[in-house]
């Protein structure tokens, strides 16, 4: 009896996946719905990978509510399986996903490296250190999963998702070039010191758990290491407070008074803000659908505490340019910046981008990347041009730091005593 196995975009993979391995040889992979540009080459590759496991991956456009129903009652299907998300949005999906069904819904853990961690009184984790002490005291973590060897072929009637070419091996060359460095590295703006592996994650073409294994035992792990525990957290606190996809893990951060400001926004967005790291992030996300975390930190820190502009209008800019726009991380680490969140930074510490550019991209190396106006700036003066008399076609500083840090902390004053 064919069982169908749902892949929902985040979850782009044939190894690690206990939806697959528990329908082998009788899965039926299906993808629904019309995927965005970003999730393209992830389908064409897993379609690929399906095919030379005997199988294929069957495109069905539409509602998964409507499609999966009709497909399975057209088969016969003895089961849909699908990975289960953390977002509020897939939750209720699956709720009424498995309503809508004429045969069972069976999820699966897998997309985070554990799940059901709680505190000695059985509630759930608010400190990311917390978490992250009874991570390393009680997480059992399995050994991932292999490929199915083999896989039913599809009915030849089934649309199917074209085969693509297999994407780069991002992991491998990092754990061989880059991890042993990795915690003196990773927060340096102008070196390849990360691991350029939050798009796969996100996709789910590496598991968690694949990349946590894979690393296990090599210099520079824990490092790392704690960065997928870090993603763990973030999945964990949305599953517990769903609210925090549009509202302040910090109640008293309801109410705040942010400024309604489109021009201070659309500068900051559009990289004119006139500090040379903010503008950096902002084109290299326009540019590329990446940025480095630390560049993430020190724009998100500026746009709401130096222009007090609502971490949410940064948040959603963020979610819909990042290639891997993964919504608990990106929740997690905006209320992160903006003070408001869980464990989240002091609401009183104000970056000074400055000071962040000159320690992180000493030599401007970043800067002069992404705000080629500075280019031919002395490195001394590069971070903070004015010091120079400007650069050509460059913004002087939207707002000057000392008064904005004053500023802030003023209004969070009244609004928090």
């Amino acid at each position: 009896m064919a069982i169908i196995v749902w892949y929902r975009g985040k979850d782009l993979r044939v190894a690690d996946l206990g939806s697959l391995a528990a329908a082998a040889p009788a899965a039926v992979p299906v993808f629904a719905g019309l995927p965005d540009a970003r999730t393209r080459p992830y389908l064409g590759e897993l379609a690929a990978r399906l095919e030379a496991l005997g199988s294929g991956l069957v495109h069905a456009p539409g509602d998964p509510l409507e499609v999966l129903p009709a497909l399975a009652a057209r088969l016969g299907a003895g089961a849909v399986h699908a990975l289960a998300f953390s977002e509020p949005g897939a939750r209720a999906q699956e709720a009424a996903l498995a309503h809508a069904l004429p045969c069972p819904l069976r999820l699966f853990p897998g997309e985070t490296l554990t799940e059901g961690l709680r505190t000695g009184e059985g509630g759930m984790f608010r400190i990311f250190t917390a978490y992250h002490g009874a991570f390393q005291r009680r997480a059992l973590l399995a050994r991932p999963l292999d490929a199915p060897e083999r896989l039913d072929p599809l009915p030849a009637d089934l649309a199917r998702w074209p085969a693509g070419p297999l994407l780069p091996d991002r992991l491998g060359p990092f754990l061989e070039g880059g991890l042993a460095a990795y915690a003196e590295a990773r927060d340096r703006l102008d070196q390849a010191g990360t691991s350029g592996l939050s798009t796969d994650l996100h996709a789910g073409r590496v598991s968690a758990g694949q990349a946590w294994a894979a690393a296990s035992g090599r210099p520079g792990a824990p490092a790392w290491q704690r960065q997928l525990v870090w993603r763990d957290f973030a999945h964990h606190l949305l599953r517990a407070w769903p609210e925090l996809v549009d509202a302040p893990f910090q109640a008293a951060f309801r109410g705040f008074p942010w400024r309604d400001d489109g021009a201070a926004f659309r500068a900051w967005a559009e990289g004119r803000t006139g500090y040379p790291v903010v503008d950096a992030a902002a084109r290299e996300l326009l540019a590329t659908g990446r940025v480095h975390n630390r560049a993430r930190m020190v724009a998100a820190s500026f746009l709401t505490k130096h222009l007090l502009v609502d971490y949410r209008l940064g948040e959603a800019h963020y979610l819909a340019h990042l290639e891997d726009a993964d919504l608990p991380n990106n929740s997690m680490g905006w209320q992160w910046s903006a003070g408001c969140g869980c464990d989240a930074q002091p609401w009183f510490r104000v970056f000074n981008p400055v000071a962040q550019g000159e320690r992180f991209d000493p030599d401007g190396v970043y800067v002069r990347r992404w705000v080629p106006e500075l280019a031919g700036l002395p490195t001394r003066v590069v971070h903070r041009p004015w010091e120079a008399g400007g650069a050509p076609g460059y913004p002087a500083p939207l707002v000057d730091h000392a008064f904005a840090r004053a500023r802030f902390l003023a209004e969070a004053k009244r609004h928090l005593r």
